[in-house]
């Protein structure tokens, strides 16, 4: 029971927008993130840690990706389909928001088609799993440069967009507080780059 309640806590902290990279031992190493939850917790958790698929990307944009219709429910355990099964690369965006997830320990990422920040946004992560430990560092190091410090402990809205290169599989995610997030679509697993 207690512990049902302290994860309870923690994923109502992590809502609100509570901030447990104290719990990791090494909060700055995002290679080594230790989720919160277990897997069995994550929605589709099996869906989204795979490896994004070696087919050739077809272009979109933010603005393509907000057009798509969503589903009013997909069970959560419910595999890759249609869709979801595609690698896609938005070659234009603006990233907008950056955080390490307490309790998967992805990364996830909001980004929008121009630097507006009321600008329409979607979301992409690059996931906590081995493979995607490279794309984690490049985008932590890349951020440094330009004064963003992204770790366990670090991160939120950037002071302005910046331009970002971003490939991935779809996504369909289920309805949370996603803030000003105008879609369940995502990309995920993606990696993205800084211009």
């Amino acid at each position: 029971m207690t512990s049902m309640m302290i994860l309870i806590a923690i994923a109502t902290f992590s809502c609100s927008g509570q901030d447990f990279g104290f719990l990791q031992p090494t909060p700055e190493d995002l290679c080594k993130c230790l989720p919160l939850e277990p897997d069995i917790a994550d929605y589709r958790h099996a869906a989204k840690h795979v490896p994004i698929s070696n087919i050739v990307p077809q272009e979109v944009s933010v603005e393509v990706i907000l057009t798509w219709s969503q589903d009013l429910f997909i069970p959560p355990d419910a595999p890759r389909t249609g869709r979801e099964l595609e690698v896609f690369h938005i070659a234009n965006a603006f990233l907008q928001k950056v955080s390490v997830n307490a309790l998967d320990c992805d990364v996830s990422m909001e980004i929008s088609q121009t630097a507006d920040k009321s600008s329409p946004r979607m979301i992409v992560e690059t996931p906590v799993d081995s493979e995607y430990c490279a794309a984690r560092q490049t985008l932590q190091a890349q951020l440094k440069k330009y004064g963003f410090r992204l770790d366990s402990q670090h991160g939120g809205e950037l002071p302005q967009g910046l331009p970002v290169d971003v490939v991935g599989m779809a996504f369909e995610d289920f309805e949370h507080n996603r803030g000003p997030v105008s879609t369940l679509w995502e990309l995920h697993p993606a990696t993205v780059t800084l211009h």
